[in-house]
């Protein structure tokens, strides 16, 4: 059978989702724990790879086992295995061919930005003394929906069929001392939320201006595209499925 998690985790301890040869990962603290409790080998597949540093208040993963469990109780006990910063908060049963990673129909970061200095905030968000100017960053955001190849953002060298992106949602809004960004797309390129962040930033600080991003992408070259602005006030928030991969999970 195959199921999916439903989890969470602050990245700031892991060299991001997917296993390292050398270094810590998500994925691989996952996977120790639910193959000591299954008392088998057991991978997982996630939805998406976050970058070291980055956060996710809701990630899913599958897994397959010929095993029977109670999904209640090997939730707990995930829970009490796996290290404070790594929460599963569900599991449940889907189709045999159902894919974290493929079926995935979006996903929707979040980019947290805090404009006073903050002693409970500085490692979740990016603190900015400059002030921004919120309303050109948001025109500038706006050019992205005019566009589907996204390669100005993305990190160079990697192995990637295309560089096509539809996204289906950016926007920039206030939230009390803060300033936040989402954008949802059906997939994302490699660094590209933290590219197209640094890009706006620098709209919004009156280094380019608006009309500079329909150029900037039109190079499809990452020097020409803003600074990639820090992984800690990254987070992937949320990852919409069709609701036919789900099975009767009774």
């Amino acid at each position: 059978m195959r199921y999916f998690i439903e989890l969470s985790y602050n990245g700031s301890a892991y060299h991001g989702w997917q296993n390292q040869p050398t270094a810590i990962s998500v994925q691989e603290v996952i996977e120790k724990a639910l193959s000591t409790l299954l008392k088998q080998p057991t991978a997982i597949v996630g939805a998406g790879r976050t970058d070291t540093g980055v956060h996710a208040s809701q990630m899913f993963a599958h897994f397959d086992t010929n095993i029977t469990f109670s999904k209640t109780q090997l939730t707990y006990k995930l829970n009490a295995f796996l290290p404070k910063d790594v929460a599963i908060h569900r599991i449940f049963k889907v189709n045999p061919n159902a894919h974290a990673r493929f079926d995935a129909l979006s996903r929707t970061y979040l980019y947290r930005i805090t404009l006073k200095k903050n002693v409970f905030s500085y490692n979740n968000a990016l603190f900015m003394k400059q002030d921004l100017n919120v309303e050109n960053m948001q025109k500038a955001t706006d050019i992205l929906f005019n566009y589907k190849d996204f390669q100005c953002f993305s990190k160079t060298n990697t192995d990637v069929k295309t560089y096509n992106c539809d996204i289906m949602k950016a926007q920039w809004f206030f939230k009390d001392d803060e300033l936040h960004f989402i954008i949802q797309a059906d997939r994302f390129l490699r660094n590209m939320v933290r590219a197209v962040v640094g890009t706006m930033i620098n709209v919004g600080l009156g280094k380019i201006s608006v009309n500079d991003v329909h150029k900037i992408i039109a190079s499809k070259s990452r020097s020409e595209a803003g600074y990639s602005v820090p992984a800690h006030a990254l987070y992937l928030i949320h990852v919409e499925y069709p609701d036919s991969i789900t099975l009767n999970n009774d």
